[in-house]
């Protein structure tokens, strides 16, 4: 037996001084070679079956060698390893992610990172742009190489959807230089910035804290083919009270006065930024300035005087304001409806909140804001029934919930209780056409997962499938502890043979609990034989990170 192990070795021994990384070499060490040859004869004892081709076999495999290449003379002929193979593993790889992994090689060269681009067979959408910039860490450099590349693809129209792509993940990033580069590549196009372009660049001004910038921007829109008006006013005044910059709003405001029309939209935009401060004073000195110009305040003026009164804690005036609105030419609609229901909700009194609910159906439609707040409000309590009767009336009000608001009410359902309540919502949202989040159906799978129910969990994880939503490590983790839950052994060991197919090796908590079950269910040689599988992923996926650290496609 000594010979053999000192034979093995000398074949490992040229792959020591090749470029492959350490981590993947020594996973293939001598002892994992004999476990593995005595695992695939089933005799766990005897390592008499063990060969020398069987030793290559695993190592051509890997590495795409010969066993003539393998026995070679060291001091008369140089090892030269074939490169491995990518091909296979870039087909498990989204088209974002093979783009994406164009920067993870680090090339020196515009030429070189187009031609790898290019390489990658990828046909270009402006969705397949969004999601290389927005997701990993692309560099402001990295960004701008990739929009040299994308916007001289045929298959990409230049318009301002492809470029508001670029923008944001500049501003997103503070990468304030290459963004106006980018707008200034625009208007070369002949592309003029819109409202929205503006609102983009603004807001990554106002959002990293430069709102010097921002107001300097607005005053030089005219070298970006923009005039400097009202509109372009209103759209700074809205992003800066977003961000809470009231005060620079308000200043803004008078330093504008007289060089520029005001119109509604200019006063609200100050007024709803005040009001969501409670800081009513400054609400009643621009209502007051605003009648002095002669514009009227509309339902949306009186909406935020509402909820203004209710931030600073004057629920009653915010009460009679919302009872004199007819008499000033207003009647109150769905935001005014909303404002005084939030103020109850805010102060904890939900039956006044279902009193002005009613009264709401009799007089307007509610939207969807009315019963996202009061859903919310009644499931913060707990009173989960009054919350299902809300939904059940939305969806006969084919007022559809997005995923944003699904998974809001799924998130309290699933922190207490069976899961009962979340799987109506579920269902019921699902039968209207509703779309679920990937967020929304962890959450479920979790929930069901703690209480065994089996069924229910392969049945909304197959959903989740067929809408087009990936599994990952955290959704393989909820299933096999589900099954754990109920003895289902054998169908959890499936399921985490298939996760470590796809890359995901389980954490060491749920793999402990499924092994101790196949212990005490006497599955010694089940458990043995997922044992070495995982051992297998965990270096794998070790080695994997040893890759990425190194800046490797893969």
């Amino acid at each position: 037996m000594a010979f053999r192990v000192r034979r093995f070795t000398a074949l490992l021994a040229p792959l020591q001084r090749t470029r492959y990384p350490p981590l993947l070499i020594s996973q293939f060490s001598t002892l994992d070679l004999l476990h593995n040859s005595s695992l695939l004869h089933k005799d766990p004892i005897s390592h008499t079956s063990l060969t020398e081709q069987f030793v290559l076999d695993q190592l051509s495999d890997l590495f795409s060698i010969t066993t003539k290449t393998l026995n070679h003379n060291p001091k008369t002929q140089t090892f030269s390893p074939k490169p491995i193979e990518t091909r296979a593993i870039d087909q498990f790889l989204t088209p974002s992610e093979k783009l994406r992994g164009v920067f993870l090689q680090k090339l020196n060269g515009k030429a070189a990172i187009e031609s790898a681009l290019i390489a990658t067979g990828v046909n270009l959408t402006v969705e397949i742009a969004r999601e290389v910039v927005d997701r990993g860490n692309l560099g402001g450099h990295a960004v701008i190489r990739f929009f040299d590349w994308a916007i001289k693809r045929p298959e990409i129209a230049k318009d301002h959807l492809i470029y508001h792509v670029f923008l944001k993940a500049l501003g997103r990033r503070k990468f304030f230089d290459p963004m106006e580069e980018v707008l200034g590549e625009m208007t070369k196009q002949g592309i003029s910035p819109n409202a929205e372009t503006l609102c983009i660049v603004m807001d990554s001004f106002v959002r990293a804290r430069r709102v010097s910038k921002a107001v300097q921007f607005f005053r030089n829109l005219e070298d970006f083919g923009w005039e400097c008006g009202t509109e372009s006013l209103n759209v700074l005044l809205k992003c800066l009270c977003r961000r809470s910059h009231v005060g620079t709003a308000n200043s803004l405001l008078n330093s504008m006065r007289g060089k520029l029309p005001f119109n509604i939209a200019t006063y609200n935009s100050v007024i709803g930024g005040w009001s969501k401060l409670g800081r009513i004073v400054e609400v009643e000195r621009n209502l007051k300035e605003m009648v002095v110009d002669g514009v009227n305040p509309d339902c949306g003026t009186f909406a935020y005087l509402i909820e203004g009164l209710g931030r600073a804690g004057r629920v009653d005036d915010a009460v009679a304001v919302f009872k004199k609105m007819e008499d000033n030419g207003c009647v109150p609609d769905a935001v005014a409806y909303n404002a005084i229901i939030s103020n109850f909700v805010f102060v904890g009194n939900l039956d006044e909140c279902m009193k002005y609910f009613k009264d709401m159906l009799e007089k307007c439609s509610p939207n969807t804001d009315t019963y996202v707040v009061m859903i919310s409000a009644f499931l913060k309590v707990r009173r989960v029934a009054d919350a299902l009767e809300l939904f059940d009336e939305m969806l006969y009000r084919t007022i559809l919930p997005n995923t944003g608001m699904i998974t809001s009410f799924l998130e309290p359902l699933c922190s207490f209780g069976p899961p009962h309540a979340a799987m109506m919502i579920y269902k019921k949202a699902r039968k209207a056409g509703c779309q679920l989040s990937l967020k929304a159906y962890k959450l479920l799978l979790m929930r069901l997962s703690r209480f065994g129910k089996c069924g229910m969990i392969l049945s909304v994880w197959n959903d989740m499938q067929e809408c087009g939503h990936s599994s990952d490590i955290e959704v393989y983790e909820y299933v096999i502890n589900g099954l754990c839950n109920i003895g289902q052994l054998e169908n959890a060991v499936l399921v985490v043979e298939e996760a470590l197919s796809k890359g995901f090796c389980p954490c060491k908590f749920i793999y402990s609990k499924l092994n101790n079950k196949l212990l005490n269910a006497n599955k010694v040689e089940r458990a043995y034989r997922l044992f070495l599988k995982v051992k297998k992923a965990r270096s794998l996926e070790n080695a994997q990170r040893f890759w990425r650290a190194n800046g490797w496609h893969f």
